[in-house]
């Protein structure tokens, strides 16, 4: 099981939000309100762990090694928006989240298949260490810059985690499971690889998730500025061609890695994704045929 040992290689790093943050260092004429609304919205988006870790626990009920590993997962990841709600707490106090405006992020996400879905948020926790870090340069103000470098680590590492459960589903889980998993984890890499190509973010909080709420079924459609996530990359942190370059850079790598293959590009790895489906039958594409 790989729950017992990331649980304690990241207990060894886990940062304290009492005395590891600076919060003595704060300079409130660094702090725009402009700067202080994108927290806000930062706060409530890190608050959807709370539906997608219900989503995992539901979707993985076979896999309990993984849902054990949720309950670390589920911690940081709270813990991102209390720290970010902390902040405006103590320095922003109106723009704390309400009950409210937190709970309208949980909502049901419809099931989906589980390996597509781990793939999926491996490159949301890539792409989200990329944002934050622009985001800590983006700010002024001392404290903020440094609560967002901090988290961005986190999600560093919980993308080497999801990689780690990756990684078994190719090598400890039977050769019909690995084949599933390439597939999906191929399918996924070249769209998540893809987001220059695409008008709209690509990452789990803003991608569809329950049909029967559509077109209103994303997270970030339930946060109080809906649209606010296209203007802070585009206007704000400036999340640009050579950023999302990076970050489909990093998925490219690890997917080479992973497949024991060389995928420079985005169509490298769709031409691998290829050959996979011709090599097998159909059934293996699709269980559930």
């Amino acid at each position: 099981m790989l729950y017992t040992e990331l649980f304690k290689s990241m207990e060894s790093v886990r940062w304290n939000m009492a005395t590891d943050i600076p919060w003595h260092d704060f300079d409130r004429s660094k702090l725009t309100d402009e700067q202080a609304q994108t927290i806000k919205m930062n706060a409530i988006t890190e608050w959807a762990a709370l539906p997608a870790t219900e989503m995992f626990l539901r979707d993985n009920r076979d896999d309990s090694d993984f849902s054990a590993f949720m309950s670390v997962w589920f911690f940081e990841e709270q813990k991102h928006s209390l720290v970010l709600i902390e902040y405006l707490r103590r320095f922003a106090p109106d723009l704390v989240p309400t009950e409210e405006e937190l709970h309208r992020v949980r909502f049901e996400f419809d099931p989906a298949p589980p390996l597509e879905t781990l793939m999926l948020h491996f490159c949301g926790e890539v792409r989200l260490n990329h944002w934050y870090r622009r985001a800590a340069d983006w700010h002024t103000e001392p404290v903020i810059k440094a609560i967002y470098n901090v988290i961005a680590q986190d999600e560093a590492r919980h993308a080497g985690a999801y990689l780690r459960y990756m990684k078994r589903a190719l090598t400890q889980r039977g050769g019909e499971i690995a084949t599933q998993a390439r597939i999906a984890f191929s399918k996924i890499g070249v769209l998540m690889a893809s987001a220059h190509r695409t008008p709209q973010a690509l990452h789990p909080t803003n991608l569809h998730v329950n049909k029967d709420m559509f077109p209103n079924d994303t997270v970030q459609s339930k946060l109080p500025e809906p649209g606010w996530l296209e203007r802070w990359l585009d206007n704000q942190i400036h999340f640009d061609k050579d950023w999302e370059g990076k970050v489909s850079t990093r998925i490219l790598h690890n997917m080479s890695l992973l497949m024991d293959s060389s995928f420079k590009t985005v169509q490298d790895l769709n031409r691998y994704r290829k050959e996979l489906l011709r090599a097998v039958p159909v059934v293996a594409q699709n269980p559930a045929a």
